[in-house]
């Protein structure tokens, strides 16, 4: 017998434990050997890393996938691993260390501090695996990879020899994101922009600001970011310039000034020490004649170039910027354009090196910045400072601001190999969807730069490189072979020494697909499972990872790595703002399924800000939120909540309360399953739908082939929300509401043969149901699937291995039971409409008047008199030739029905309630509007707050809809 009460806790370990032992999940598995493969490859998480929303998110949509395939009798190979993590991971290891009080890891050396990373994987590393399983991820575990394991390193080795021989890998000096605190060069993805704003106002001459240079650098000290500071660079031999200082109305200067200097602005003043020239449009008629000509750079005292170059704006500040191409990605750029001198000011510590005069070396980065803007105002060269908002590019684990630096690295070319990766999808050999992500797919791809593959750190796939005496690099798979190079070159053998670096972690895990199926092998499996199917994965990554693994498949295995590239939403919170540790809003799934205490939700959340100031505020939101904390949900009802609000190209906002509603969901078909139970309704070997006689059970067999056909298109399609939408609406709205509801007279009658029928019925459908919703609600569907074959026929195994419903559904349904039970259905709906919209009392039982009925609506409301009055509250239904007075009328299909409610409610009453509650919505779609029709609102309020206010029209739209409808049933009674 079914417990009572629904309990999630109580079930999802055990179905775990099921699915283990029954390796349910291996692909290749007995019986499906002969069947169409179908592969996901996971997005391999960090092996440092612990699920969050985003993951359950991406591997929820996955998991629905492969067990629908699964269920449609594929071979699937869900593929998991996990990524080394680079940077995440040696941190955690050294923290550890220091924690302990050991020594350093450049005190023990390489080879040790690599022993202690190995076993911390090995202790630690399966907490994301173990959370994954949690979730329900019907992944083929026996085949876990890790991006670090010997047959991954394998790949990693082979493709960067076979790419530096084709002369695709090389090494040069140019910009990376350099993270002073790691000493390494990082991956856009691991920057998080910061935003930076300051408050110190100066302007030269200006008797209200500090005059002097003391006085300046004193403000200075305590406020030196997030301000634009602008410089004046002298004109070399006494050139001037024209510049205008006033302007009419219509913008046209009215008034000039000859000046002896070009004013430039800048964020980061330190950096002017390694400018090498000054930028100027080459249309600016304000500059043209002085491009060519020189200035002096103040401090240093260097002659550098004034250069035309359509990267300044006329429009932006003075229209002239400083170049300083070794410390900014755009100058940069500028500076190869012009050929300029490559001149880096700061040591990789972030602070000042040899390079610049002596005041300022060895000085920290934002010491150096304070101690020149005084420097500059000294020298009456400072024009002013104003306060900017501006982002600060920082080191998303380190937490300090990351440099452009120059270094030398080693790159792939990208360019080249992006031309194959670009025409696949063109020709439509790779499809995305949303198919919009494709522009932005293209965008990057042909404009794409060389790729920085190196990073100095030691955890890693270290370079295959080795340099001579002279410097002279052998690149090899062996350090034999590349011994044996070496001793060729210089006629003997010598001394190499290895290339310290390790390879960026997107550098293996671009090989994913391939590489975990045991390439550079010729396994079975690559020739099986290669291509894969579908790779989901969020849209941050589309450069990093998806645009890579393109590159790689077609240039190794000729062939795209997977035919679709499903496209995933961000999860927002309820209130549709970004999650973020600094906001303090980010949800942990596993505390949406276990549920957490209030104490523990704060500590969580305000642990490892950024601003610890933030911490109070951040505790303040949370205990108003959730002042008793968060219940267990359960993993079903997170899974059918993400499912549900995955709409193509929308955002997820994911409310504690949707969740709980979907908990009600899985409670709801817990007590249908046992209603079933009760009423005896069990499974009948060799049962057939197609040959039910009673109009109730054809009519809901019909409802079962038509939810099944919309749920097979919607995941097709992968549509996962119209699924999920199909399914709710027919397990609870369809099935729990109408049909057991329906049934009932039938049960409790003493017409064997119908209850016998509808009994089998009742089972057919719920197993069909269960069936539907597997992919979605795993755990509480394998339970029920389980527990019901207690009684009746027996099963052949596991609900995850039963087939898919639509075998042999072509036949289920009837035109006439589909037409006289949706009447039924959609009358009693009209009358609970019209009792809510028109406040009629809950416990109120009212008469049902059809107007003129034609001989076949008779019989239908005779034969479900009962059912009517019952589900819809009725004392009685009665048959009459006119509408009576003071009924609101209802219309079904061809059927004219009327509820007097005269006396039952206050008429007068209602119509000024109603027009109360019309002019309350339209007076708020009016504040609205008005805030939605101001551009500066729309740009400058944040986007979840102008999604909120666009959603919160439609609602008062749709009121203002059911308010009209009430009030003219309410004319028409009168």
């Amino acid at each position: 017998m079914l417990p009572k009460t629904y309990q999630p806790a109580d079930i999802e370990s055990r179905i775990t434990n099921r699915w283990a032992s029954s390796d349910a999940f291996r692909c290749a598995r007995p019986g499906v050997e002969s069947a169409a493969p179908y592969t996901i490859v996971i997005p391999p998480p960090n092996v440092t890393g612990s699920l969050h929303m985003g993951h359950a998110l991406n591997n929820t949509l996955q998991d629905i996938l492969c067990r629908f395939e699964r269920m449609r009798g594929c071979d699937v190979l869900w593929q998991p691993g996990t990524d080394h993590a680079g940077i995440a991971t040696q941190m955690v290891v050294e923290r550890q260390m220091a924690e302990r009080q050991e020594p350093d890891r450049r005190t023990i050396g390489r080879e040790k501090f690599l022993e202690k990373v190995w076993d911390w994987k090995a202790e630690s590393g399966d907490t994301i695996t173990t959370q994954l399983k949690r979730l329900g991820a019907s992944c083929d575990w026996s085949r876990e990879r890790f991006t670090m394991d010997d047959g991954l390193s394998r790949a990693v080795l082979k493709v960067f020899v076979a790419l530096y021989e084709e002369g695709l890998i090389y090494k040069d000096q140019r910009l990376v994101n350099w993270d002073p605190k790691f000493q390494t060069a990082i991956s856009d993805l691991e920057v998080e922009q910061v935003e930076s704003k300051g408050s110190l106002t100066w302007e030269a001459g200006d008797p209200e600001a500090p005059f002097s240079a003391d006085a300046l650098a004193k403000a200075l000290k305590t406020d030196a970011s997030g301000h634009m500071y602008h410089f004046r660079y002298p004109l070399k031999d006494g050139e001037t310039v024209r510049v205008p200082v006033a302007f009419d109305g219509d913008g046209a200067a009215t008034e000039w000034d000859e000046r002896d200097y070009i004013v430039v602005a800048t964020t980061r003043p330190e950096t002017m020490l390694g400018d090498t020239a000054v930028a100027v449009h080459p249309d600016d008629e304000r500059y043209k004649s002085l491009i060519g000509k020189t200035v002096i750079l103040p401090l240093v005292g260097r002659e550098i170039p004034i250069v035309g170059d359509e990267y300044s704006d006329p429009e932006k500040g003075s229209g002239a910027v400083k170049i300083t191409p070794a410390h900014d990605f755009n100058d940069f750029e500028v500076g190869k354009r012009h050929d300029l001198e490559m001149i880096n000011v700061l040591d990789a510590y972030g602070a000042i090196n040899d390079v610049a005069p002596d005041k300022y070396r060895g000085m920290d980065r934002f010491e150096a910045r304070k101690a020149v803007v005084a420097d500059i105002a000294a020298l009456d060269l400072l024009e002013r400072i104003e306060p900017t908002t501006h982002t600060v590019p920082h080191g998303d684990r380190s937490n300090v601001p990351i440099e452009p630096f120059l270094t030398d690295q080693w790159y792939v070319d990208a360019e080249t190999l992006a031309k194959p990766a670009i025409e696949a999808v063109e020709g439509g050999r790779t499809k995305f969807v949303p198919q919009n992500w494709e522009k932005t797919y293209f965008e990057w791809m042909r404009n794409i730069q060389p790729w920085c593959i190196s990073r100095q750190l030691w955890w890693g796939h270290q370079i295959p490189a080795w340099y001579g005496p002279d410097g002279k690099v052998f690149v090899a798979l062996t350090e034999a072979e590349a011994f044996a190079a070496a001793e060729q070159h210089y006629g003997s053998a010598v001394e190499l020494r290895r290339d310290e670096d390790v390879l960026d972690t997107w550098f293996s895990s671009a090989l994913w697909p391939f590489s975990t199926l045991g390439w550079p092998d010729d396994t079975p499996e690559v020739a099986r499972y290669y291509p894969t199917d579908v790779l989901v994965t969020g849209f941050d990554i589309i450069f990093f990872w998806v645009a890579r693994m393109m590159m790689m498949g077609l240039h190794f295995k000729d062939e795209v790595p997977f035919h679709t590239v499903y496209i995933h939403a961000l999860v927002r919170d309820e209130r549709g703002q970004k999650m973020s540790k600094s906001k303090g809003n980010v949800m942990d799934p596993l505390d949406l399924i276990d549920g957490v205490d209030l104490q523990t939700l704060v500590a969580k959340r305000t642990r490892g800000l950024m601003n610890p100031k933030d911490a109070d505020k951040i505790a303040r939101a949370t205990k108003a939120d959730y002042p008793d904390g968060i219940e267990g949900f359960g993993a079903d009802a997170l899974r059918f909540t993400l499912a549900a609000m995955a709409a193509q190209g929308r955002d997820v906002k994911l409310s504690v309360e949707r969740i709980k509603g979907y908990r009600n969901f899985a409670t709801k078909l817990w007590n249908a399953a046992r209603f079933a139970e009760m009423n005896e309704c069990v499974r009948v070997e060799g049962f057939d739908p197609a040959n039910v006689e009673h109009t109730i059970n054809k009519w809901i067999a019909g409802e079962t082939r038509r939810t099944t056909a919309e749920v097979t298109a919607a995941l097709e399609a992968y549509k996962f929300n119209e699924a999920a939408g199909a399914v709710y609406e027919f397990v609870w709205g369809v099935f729990c509401d109408w049909y057991l509801e329906l049934i009932k007279p039938i049960l409790n009658g003493n017409d064997t043969a119908a209850v016998n029928e509808t009994r089998a019925m009742v089972a057919w459908t719920r197993d069909e149901i269960l069936k539907l919703l597997h992919p979605f609600m795993p755990f509480v569907t394998e339970e029920l699937w389980e527990r019901t074959a207690e009684y009746g026929a027996k099963r052949d195994g596991l609900l995850t291995v039963a087939p898919w419903p639509g075998a042999g559904f072509d036949s289920l349904g009837d035109a006439a039971a589909d037409g006289e039970i949706g009447w039924v259905v959609r009358l009693v709906s009209e009358i609970r409409s019209v009792r809510s919209e028109m406040n009629v009392p809950a416990g109120a039982k009212i008469p049902l008047c059809l107007v003129n009925p034609s001989d076949e609506i008779v019989t239908r409301a005779k034969l479900h008199g009962d059912t009517i009055r019952r589900l819809a509250r009725l004392d009685g239904i009665t048959f009459v030739d006119d509408v009576p007075k003071g009924a609101a009328v209802i219309g079904v299909d061809s059927t004219t029905a009327a509820l007097p409610l005269d006396g039952v409610i206050d008429m007068s009453a209602e119509r000024t309630r109603l027009a109360k509650e019309i002019e309350k919505a339209r007076t708020e779609i009016k504040k609205i509007d008005a805030k939605l029709d101001n551009p500066s609102f729309v740009a400058k309020a944040p986007e979840e707050v102008v999604m909120e206010n666009r959603e919160r029209r439609v609602d008062f739209e749709g009121q203002i809809q059911r308010f009209e409808a009430a009030m003219k049933r309410l004319d028409a009674a009168a």
